[in-house]
């Protein structure tokens, strides 16, 4: 079989970035908060604070986090990069690489973060990916194309012998797509498709058999 990549976003996809971030925020609130809703409110701050200009992704959680809080009225540090190392999978990322590990795909990971902090999310997968690519490593922050890019040229591979898995519109299928990426979206929570994926799938556990659809070659190799 020629190399067949499966690339994914780290955060949102593989680990769960929102119970995480809750899990830090929540308890230094002066009052019980939808924690959903905190979650997409800092994603939404994230966001802000990675479009300013580059820094690293501690320093992104440092402002983005304390901006949260001020906003719950909150003169606090950010907890967020003590508590990112402790943020774990959810429940069947594990097996599902195993998976497609099994049927002898490479895996990639894309992230939005520091090196060193990808690094304890690896150690929770239970899977070290072929390749990882990182902001601090392209010097941007997704949906900036420079992740794909540097894949592409670290990987030597073609965006078309590729699959991209990733659980954000905004910063995964849109760009990964017009780069001409075979797109998985990971809808865990019912959205509003504002983009046009490849496929759509719920979490990771039928990651294998959907990739299977995507590009049946790899499975008669």
């Amino acid at each position: 079989m020629a190399d067949s990549w499966v690339t994914f976003d780290c955060y949102g996809t593989l680990i769960d970035w929102e119970s995480g971030v809750a899990d830090a925020i929540a308890p230094l609130l002066p009052r019980a908060v939808d924690r959903r809703a905190l979650a997409k409110r800092y994603i939404e701050i994230e966001a802000s604070v990675e479009g300013e200009r580059y820094l690293s992704y501690r320093e992104i959680l440092d402002r983005a986090g304390t901006a949260l809080l001020r906003e719950h009225g909150v003169d606090a540090p950010s907890p967020l990069l003590a508590s990112l190392p402790s943020w774990r999978p959810f429940p069947e990322v594990t097996a599902a690489l195993e998976e497609l590990r099994a049927r002898g795909h490479r895996l990639a990971i894309l992230s939005n973060v520091d090196r060193d902090l990808l690094d304890h999310s690896i150690e929770a997968l239970g899977q070290r990916p072929d390749l990882a690519i990182t902001a601090e490593d392209c010097g941007s922050y997704k949906p900036a194309p420079g992740h794909w890019q540097r894949f592409l040229r670290d990987s030597g591979v073609t965006s078309a012998s590729v699959v991209h898995v990733g659980a954000s519109q905004y910063h995964d299928m849109r760009p990964a797509a017009a780069l001409g990426f075979r797109t998985v979206f990971v809808d865990r929570h019912g959205e509003e498709l504002v983009t046009a994926p490849t496929r759509v799938i719920p979490d990771l556990s039928p990651l294998r058999r959907t990739i299977a659809e995507i590009m049946p070659a790899w499975e008669r190799a």
